[in-house]
């Protein structure tokens, strides 16, 4: 049996006390209130609410080594970016690396794999394979359904995906950037209850007032926390806090137990935050998480204060694994599997004469969505801002695909991804072909990852796990993700927060309004291209 007393912080029934809580055989046995003065105060653990592992560039069990020092004890993760690569194999990949850590990883079923015909991914994920998926207990939800036109349009494969969760008695997870009225009726109608996709105010309340269980997203590139805020007082029952997409340089800062701190910053109720941060993931997605109760599993976390949430211990079933700065998970081997098949580049695939008139893509700091700007040729150049921008397919050989893009700011060289939602092809930004040709094969040399050169100096990171992830410890991975973070913005010139995740979102075609895939520009609004390969 083991005891400890702290200022107990219940959610639920929204009181704070001295109390002594016991427990053994990872479960609470006892909460006891004591008459005496103690310090430190007792929540239920952090739950991220939507997560890409992925994209945090480590393995599920890297991440949890870095996740528990900010109290996080549970993720609801969708591997909806490896199972691109390669289908329900790496799906298992995520489920039996995660098993390996004592924390606590709750899989999605990838329901868009690949997200759309418009472009070429590395698998393919079927109605059948989700009906197996949703018969494991570690996989409790179909995750993001993107393909909202085929919601709304009736799509029969779509809507058996739908089906095949329901029938196993498990929520479906909405991606609907900007819909409103009828179209976002018809979207809920189809058994659809979240969405972590808002980006106003006005279209977080409407989806709320509508049954919707809206996801504040706050991560390396998408950053809705402050426009989504204000929603929590009106609809603290229905709110839940998520990081979607998350480099490690920025889960080495902090996690969920930041967006607690801002929010408590802004004046908004403690109780309404830790509902949002801790109680209604677990109550939405029937997580067996415990919630800091009697008989309920011993998953909690002891922090200093309630202003800032700094952590001192993280408890998951009953285990210490995190003490004061000493995380207790130890690393695990993780073998690297992947799907590369493409040969070095030459300079003269990145050729391509800008015509009169061009759509560009603005890109948006802080932002998944982008808007479209026709730009005369004679603009066209990086001193105005606007580069070339290619996508590579990396399962077969195919022409490069080409555009501009402005917003970047790179004033010389290049910088290439591997992560490249969603069916991660390599997306490059470059001055130069010459730059983005050397910078692409960097990463073919590695099999994936992220690169960044200049005409003296390279850099790159090798993410050989999918060409999405690293296999070495967290905090490596973080720092020389700092080191070429860094080379991106201080030599290169970037603008933007974060170059990279910025990045890697451009050839995201499910988020309006321009982007480009392998196969060429394409139009967001309309789903159809505005420039073939």
């Amino acid at each position: 049996m083991t005891t400890l007393k702290a200022n107990l912080v219940d959610v639920t029934q929204r009181k704070i006390y001295a109390a002594e809580v016991s427990f053994e055989h990872g479960a609470i046995t006892a909460i006891t209130p004591v008459a005496e003065t103690v310090t430190g105060f007792l929540l239920p653990g952090f739950v991220d609410a939507h997560v890409h592992i992925e994209s945090s560039l480590l393995v599920p069990s890297e991440f949890a080594r870095m996740a528990v020092v900010h109290g996080t004890v549970a993720t609801v993760s969708d591997p909806h970016e490896i199972a691109n690569v390669l289908g329900v194999q790496g799906v298992e990949y995520m489920i039996e690396n995660g098993k390996q850590t004592p924390f606590k990883f709750f899989f999605g079923a990838p329901s868009c794999v690949p997200a759309t015909i418009f472009e070429t991914a590395g698998d393919e994920v079927t109605v059948a394979d989700i009906e197996k998926l949703m018969q494991r207990a570690e996989v409790l939800y179909l995750a993001e359904m993107m393909n909202y036109p085929g919601v709304i349009f009736d799509d029969d494969l779509v809507h058996q995906k739908i089906r095949a969760a329901h029938k196993a008695g498990k929520p479906v997870d909405g991606h609907a950037p900007g819909l409103r009225g009828e179209q976002l009726r018809k979207y809920i109608a189809a058994g659809i209850s979240t969405d972590h996709e808002c980006f106003t105010l006005e279209e977080a309340l409407e989806k709320l007032n509508l049954g919707m269980q809206v996801l504040i997203r706050e991560g390396s590139a998408a950053r809705n926390f402050d426009a989504l805020i204000p929603a929590l007082k009106s609809h603290p029952f229905q709110i839940m806090f998520c990081s979607d997409d998350k480099h490690p340089d920025s889960l080495l800062v902090g996690h969920i137990n930041k967006l607690c701190a801002r929010a408590i910053a802004l004046g908004y109720d403690l109780f309404d935050v830790l509902q949002a941060a801790c109680i209604n993931p677990v109550k939405h997605y029937k997580l067996p998480v415990g919630l800091l109760q009697p008989n309920a599993a011993a998953d909690f976390i002891l922090v200093d204060d309630l202003v800032n949430f700094n952590v001192k211990q993280t408890y998951i079933n009953g285990k210490l694994v995190y003490d004061e700065g000493k995380i207790l998970i130890d690393s695990v081997e993780a073998s690297a599997v992947n799907k590369f098949n493409i040969t070095p580049l030459q300079v003269d695939n990145f050729a391509y004469t800008p015509k009169e008139t061009e759509h560009i893509i603005i890109c948006e700091d802080g932002q998944l969505v982008t808007r479209k700007l026709v730009c005369n040729k004679a603009n066209i150049n990086p001193q105005n801002d606007v580069l070339k921008i290619a996508v590579v397919n990396r399962y077969a050989k195919a022409k490069v695909a080409t555009a501009y893009i402005k917003n970047f700011g790179l004033k010389q060289g290049a910088i290439a991804s591997s992560v490249a939602h969603d069916s991660h092809n390599i997306v490059v930004v470059g001055v130069d072909d010459e730059s983005m040709c050397k910078a692409v094969n960097l990463l073919v040399e590695n099999t994936g990852g992220l690169s960044a050169v200049s005409a003296t100096e390279s850099y790159v990171l090798p993410l050989p796990v999918a060409g999405l992830m690293s296999n070495r410890d967290a905090w490596e991975v973080a720092n020389l993700y700092t080191q070429i973070d860094n080379f991106s913005k201080q030599v290169l010139g970037s603008t933007l927060r974060a170059p990279f995740m910025s990045l890697s979102f451009m050839a995201l075609l499910v988020i309006p309004s321009i982007k480009l895939s392998d196969k060429g520009l394409f139009d967001g609004d309309t789903f159809t291209f505005l420039r073939e390969v």
